[in-house]
């Protein structure tokens, strides 16, 4: 909702009544796209400013003082901590004395209050029960993100000392179920790894409850901080995260632990390892681009020309490279994505070897005929036009990657293109029914993960304004369209045989297909797996699809 907000004032600042989450390094990028955290109304200077309340609410006191200032209010104070306001309010006028378990000095708590009026006492521990005075009546709240234990202990000590009581389990459902997800998570590991920001109550509660289990534990905030904890040592490592700690930090986190662990099976986790390291390195992207350029000759019944698989592995590698170099300070390998880190670490070979790679692909298309070697100098000056700055400065628009969901259909075409039409166009210019079967396969299958790709990263390419698909439309809606262009994959498949339009490869084909709707399974379960793992899972679509031909291509020659 903020991000929304912040898209529609455009260069306005926004403000938020204290940082929005417990997390440094996301309310660092808010700032950047000019969603300023604030406890002073004095700092605010606008005219005609716009304030937003958090999750945590505030009291009637503040609240009618962001009203005398004249700020425009937008309520973004949680469902469940209104519920908690109303009830303090509602038995505050009938004369009980409110009694609030949590931490007297978080803001929460601090907002609570003030709906008490002069009636509200906070009690962070079953002890400070000890030194309150007898009450006629008291009804006890708690805290949304309190300890279930902590509240049980005192609600057992309230009712024991104060006979006329009402108690309201208002610990937010979600925490309960983290809180009891990390005891038994806890009690299974070697040690337990918890994410989330130093000063979160939620993430500290965590934390403790982690650590009664006896279980080493270690709260950090970012990948960075494991490199000074001896983690290796551990054989099984739990991860947990307090409910403000976006995906890609924990994606991160797995994703160190991961390259960290040894353990008694090393030669699979060596092999995990490389794998790992070709994703983050778009080695594995340039694999699939040349399985699938394979695929696509065989669907056209081609003669295989190594020289086009070449040519299509380089291109799409240094295409890859070369967007996410150039857009490192604004993409997601700037907040902490998993290519973040060998993308700072190694700019420079990064950047020699995408140019290398692209000087390579056009010498290589060059041996292959004069129409492949224009078209892909063509595509190239598309893709420098794609990122560079052609509209007017004064335009929300500057570049042609700003358009909303560009990135995903240009991908999709320029993969289509380079694996389908080329080798075509290298025999006959002209497009035939199985060019276009082809051509449909490589854009369907590349647009498919693409945007499954980001509607996993839906998170941080809010934050960084980038507008694909799944923010664009949403991630419930995005998922409808990918089933759908997904069901049109496979009715191309099945009909495209018996139409003519290419051989019998088109039905062994449609295990793609089948094996991306697998992954759409995996994707409604994302935290079993970490970003990396995700986005090679969902390349792997392309190799299975090389690996399908090349099966099927040995099978028919044995016939033959």
């Amino acid at each position: 909702m903020v991000l929304d907000i912040a898209r529609r004032k455009g260069k306005e600042n926004v403000y938020t009544y204290g940082p929005l989450i417990h997390n440094p390094q996301t309310i660092e990028l808010l700032r950047m796209r000019g969603i300023i955290p604030t406890n002073n109304l004095d700092d605010i200077h606008e005219e005609k400013a716009t304030i937003i309340i958090r999750a945590h609410g505030i009291s009637p006191q503040e609240r009618e003082r962001v009203k005398q200032r004249g700020i425009r209010i937008i309520d973004a104070t949680c469902p469940k901590v209104a519920h908690v306001q109303t009830i303090i309010k509602k038995y505050a006028l009938l004369n009980y004395t409110i009694l609030i378990v949590g931490d007297g000095e978080h803001p929460e708590v601090n907002g609570l209050l003030g709906y008490a009026r002069d009636k509200g006492i906070v009690v962070g521990s079953r002890d400070e029960l000890n030194g309150l005075p007898q009450f006629d009546k008291v009804c006890v709240v708690a805290q949304t993100t309190q300890s279930i234990v902590e509240f049980k202990e005192i609600v057992n000590r309230v009712k024991a000392r104060f006979p006329d009581n009402i108690v309201f389990d208002t610990i937010c459902n979600s925490t309960q179920q983290r809180q009891v997800e990390v005891k038994v998570l806890a009690a299974e590991m070697d040690a337990m790894v918890i994410v989330g920001g130093k000063s979160s109550a939620n993430t500290n509660r965590l934390t403790g409850l982690s650590e009664l289990t006896g279980t080493p534990t270690f709260h950090i905030e970012t990948a960075d901080e494991l490199k000074k904890m001896k983690i290796n040592c551990y054989e099984k490592i739990g991860v947990s995260a307090g409910a403000s700690t976006p995906n890609w930090i924990i994606d991160r986190v797995v994703d160190k632990i991961t390259s960290y662990q040894g353990g008694k099976q090393q030669k699979i986790r060596k092999l995990l390892n490389f794998w790992v390291f070709t994703i983050r390195c778009d080695i594995y992207s340039a694999l699939g681009a040349g399985c699938l350029s394979f695929t696509s000759m065989i669907l056209q019944k081609l003669s295989i020309n190594l020289l086009n698989i070449l040519t299509a592995s380089l291109y799409v590698y240094s295409m890859h490279t070369l967007y996410r170099f150039i857009n490192r300070r604004t993409s997601g390998t700037s907040i902490g994505s998993f290519r973040k880190e060998l993308y700072l670490r190694y700019e420079k070979l990064y950047l020699f070897m995408a140019l290398l790679s692209l000087s390579f692909a056009i010498v290589s298309s060059f041996f292959t005929g004069m129409t492949p070697f224009f078209l892909l100098l063509l595509l190239s000056a598309l893709g420098v036009l794609y990122n560079t700055k052609i509209l007017p400065e004064n335009w929300r628009l500057k570049q042609l990657k700003d358009l909303p969901g560009s990135k995903n259909v240009s991908m999709a075409l320029a993969w289509g293109t380079v694996a389908a039409v080329l080798p075509q166009i290298e025999i006959n210019p002209a497009i035939t029914p199985s060019t276009v079967v082809a051509f449909l396969f490589v854009f369907t299958m590349v647009f498919i993960r693409s945007a499954m790709s980001d509607t996993l990263d839906i998170q941080s390419d809010r934050l960084i304004g980038r507008e694909t698909i799944p923010v664009l439309i949403g991630k419930e809606y995005t998922q409808i369209l990918l089933q759908g262009v997904l069901a049109f994959l496979a009715i191309l498949l099945v009909i495209a045989y018996p139409a003519g339009w290419a051989p019998s490869l088109s039905f062994v084909l449609l295990s793609c297909p089948f094996y991306l709707w697998i992954c759409f399974k995996l994707c409604d379960r994302r935290l079993q797996f970490s970003g990396t793992a995700m986005e090679g899972l969902l390349e792997t679509s392309y190799i299975i699809a090389g690996a399908s031909s090349f099966l099927w291509l040995i099978s028919s020659r044995q016939v033959l």
